[in-house]
């Protein structure tokens, strides 16, 4: 795996936007299985740490489409836990293509304005590359390394559901 991230300068210096890609390959699935994964717009808590994913409107599988990702965070010094949740935006799916584009439309995290795409690539072989670009405003409360390594280990952490749930062997 790889990871690309830079803040780059939109406009005027007060604009920072963050930018940033991550690329996992799973050498030993296919591009349409890993797709199936990824167009299931409300179960990305099957795949990613999170602790619920659900439809709150629209239609499934098509633009418009609000689901709501939440996960208990735990402060061990302080012996306190808070929900951390966000709604989600599917802006664009395209099946042929294999990629989707999402937007963080409400959310506690600090997010202001952030636009996430995934894509799905064929390998050589039986193989494929999942890529996680984004594009956000600094985000309250994190660092650009905070969410550098956020979206490293939950594509990563995919990346080993997926595997462990389509490529078992007999």
């Amino acid at each position: 795996m790889y990871m690309y991230l830079k803040c780059r300068i939109m406009g005027e210096e007060s604009d920072p936007r963050w930018e940033g890609k991550a690329v996992v390959e799973l050498a030993d699935t296919n591009a349409e299985v890993a797709w199936s994964v990824l167009e299931d717009f409300c179960s990305l808590h099957k795949w990613i740490p999170l602790d619920t994913c659900y439809q709150l409107e629209g239609i499934l599988g098509k633009p418009g489409l609000i689901r709501y990702c939440a996960s208990t965070i735990v402060d061990d010094v302080e012996k306190t836990s808070v929900v951390k949740w966000a709604k989600e935006k599917l802006l664009a799916i395209d099946p042929v293509e294999r990629c989707l584009t999402y937007e963080v439309v409400e959310n506690n995290m600090g997010f202001k304005s952030y636009v996430g795409t995934f894509r799905v690539l064929s390998m050589e072989g039986d193989g494929c590359k999942i890529e996680w670009e984004f594009v956000c405003d600094p985000v309250e409360g994190w660092s650009l390394e905070g969410l550098k390594s956020y979206v490293e280990y939950s594509l990563e952490f995919m990346k080993k559901n997926i595997e462990l749930a389509y490529n078992k062997a007999p």
